[in-house]
Order: structure tokens, then C-alpha cells, then sequence
């Protein structure tokens, strides 16, 4: 798989990937979403593709204290192929080389087979509360 950086032809392919994955919720616009991360560390977006389709993708960020990790997805027919290894990989590398001390993600609780490969690849539930506040609504 060829990691590379998001690019605004690669719109609809993604939110098809987000869409087939499971990771769209009524209350988020996904094009919105690709907006807003555009306008930080745009290069930090990546796509996953192989033979030119993209199979794959993640969202990766850091605000100084903590790097984050959103919208990571591989397609289902390119699922347990080592694709997300690969970008979760990619991410921490580029996260260590901006100098960010922990990479943090969220999942949610009923999404046991994503739990079960963050935990292979050495990460752990933090005893922490995920609490959030919508201050710009999607609708």
C-alpha cells in the first residue's frame, strides 16, 4: 500500500471508505470535516491506495500536549491485510518526529474488533472520561 497525502480529488472516495467503515454519524458532516482538517496539518491527512484506489485512511493531529488519531478506515474486502498497521505507523512516526510525547485515539465501546487492534499494536484504555461539547453544529 502507497501512503500519500490527502488531495480535494480524493473527497468522494473517502467518504465512501468512512460511509462502507462505519465511521459517519448523522450528527458530523464528513465534507466539513475534510474542510476543517484541511486548514491543519493538511499534510497530516492520509490516503492509503493500492493499485491507484484508495483502501485506506487516517486522520492524524497534534495541538503541542497530545497527537490524536480520527477516522482511521480500511476498506472491508482490504481489511486484515496489515493497512491500518502500516498508517497507525505512519502517523507515529510523523507524531515522534514533531517531538509529541503520546498519541491518544478514541473508539467507541461497542467497537470491540477496533479495540482488540489498538491493543495489539501496545496501546491501553486510559482510566479517563471522554466528554465533548458541540460549539459549531454540522445541521
Amino acid at each position: 500500500m502507497k501512503i500519500r497525502s490527502f488531495n480535494t480529488n480524493d473527497i468522494d472516495a473517502v467518504i465512501t471508505l468512512w460511509n462502507d467503515c462505519g465511521l459517519t454519524r448523522s450528527w458530523n458532516n464528513p465534507r466539513l470535516d475534510i474542510q476543517r482538517k484541511l486548514a491543519v496539518n493538511p499534510e497530516w491527512f492520509v490516503v492509503g491506495e493500492v493499485n491507484h484506489e484508495i483502501v485506506a485512511c487516517a486522520m492524524f493531529g497534534y495541538e503541542g500536549h497530545r497527537g490524536w488519531v480520527n477516522y482511521l478506515a480500511v476498506a472491508p474486502l482490504h481489511q486484515r491485510r496489515g493497512y491500518a498497521k502500516q498508517l497507525m505507523q505512519h502517523g507515529e512516526d510523523l507524531l515522534l518526529a514533531a517531538g509529541c510525547p503520546k498519541l491518544s485515539l478514541q473508539v467507541r465501546t461497542t467497537n470491540t474488533q477496533a479495540v482488540g487492534f489498538y491493543e495489539a499494536l501496545g496501546y491501553q484504555i486510559d482510566a479517563a472520561v471522554s466528554m465533548g461539547k458541540r460549539l459549531i453544529s454540522d445541521e
